[in-house]
């Protein structure tokens, strides 16, 4: 609920935009610089991550980085028999491919690829990662094995002879979805608000080195996708930063929204669809919808 404005108006309103999309939505939207005003909607529920989860693994890098413990310019050869499913980059190729681990971040999180996103991982490592959430106070964000043991997971629950299979089954409506495909125990999880609490760190330059979080930062703001939290402030005097995340139903994004005016707002928008279409553009939308909504609520009340 929001801190700024007793009652229960604004979580109401964002829970029948949710309903209209056809989604369970979870949400958390503050202001960056004073996040007791902020609007919630369920944010300390753990869910699935999805893709998000490369925002702390790259906080993570970041920081090992910052140790000396990795160097950002060590190249990493990916041969094609060996990546990690995925519709986007590297895993789309057919031919060895090598660069250097920055780089990886940077395809990691601008088009979300996976084969890059699990090379990453496997140099900073899960312990790696958990200490990042714990130092942040990240305490319900878990790793679990990451998109590989997600995916892994995925195929021998569904009992499908690939990961493509998989993901199949869980999109066709006419078939139940095995118990524990979306339970938060056994994959990669956050809750929203853990997520803007990381994000706000990150602006905030108290994540990792200042240059760390200019990194990420910048990287944040190359995203190309402009389905979900971009589509609800659609002018060029506002700038979002995202990171987005998709497992089956779930439709996610994190990120950053930066007014002409110079304030900004960590939003977060975890949505679990009715439907398993892999293309529901509702569900996409409104992640953009009520994030304005809850942006436009905190403004006015200033």
């Amino acid at each position: 609920m929001s801190a700024a404005a007793p009652g229960r108006g604004i979580e109401r309103t964002l829970r029948e935009m949710f309903d209209d999309a056809g989604v369970r939505g979870r949400l958390h939207v503050a202001e960056l610089r004073r996040p007791e005003a902020r609007v919630s909607v369920d944010a300390d529920e753990a869910t699935l991550m999805g893709s998000v989860y490369k925002v702390p693994l790259m906080v993570a890098y970041c920081r090992q980085v910052d140790a000396g413990a990795l160097d950002p310019r060590q190249p990493v050869t990916l041969p094609p028999g060996d990546r990690l499913p995925g519709p986007t980059g590297i895993s789309q190729l057919r031919d060895e491919v090598t660069m250097s681990l920055r780089d990886l971040i940077v395809m990691m999180m601008t088009i979300s690829d996976n084969a890059a996103a699990d090379a990453v991982l496997h140099h900073v490592g899960a312990a790696a990662f958990d200490e990042t959430c714990r130092d942040l106070g990240l305490f319900r964000t878990r790793l679990n094995d990451g998109a590989a043991g997600t995916l892994a997971r995925l195929v021998a629950q569904t009992g499908a002879e690939s990961v493509d299979a998989a993901l199949a089954r869980i999109s066709d409506n006419d078939r139940a979805v095995p118990p524990g495909v979306y339970d938060p125990a056994w994959a990669t999880s956050t809750t929203p608000a853990e997520m803007a609490r990381l994000l706000r760190a990150v602006w905030l330059d108290e994540a990792a080195a200042p240059g760390s979080c200019a990194f990420i930062r910048r990287t944040m703001g190359l995203q190309p996708w402009q389905h979900r939290l971009a589509a609800g402030f659609p002018y060029d005097e506002v700038t979002v930063y995202g990171k987005t995340g998709t497992f089956g139903v779930m439709r996610h994004e994190a990120g950053v929204v930066e007014l002409a005016d110079g304030r900004a707002y960590t939003a977060v928008v975890f949505t679990q669809a009715a439907r398993a279409d892999r293309r529901l553009p509702r569900a996409d939308a409104v992640i953009g919808a009520t994030a304005r909504t809850a942006v436009e609520h905190l403004r006015g009340q200033e």
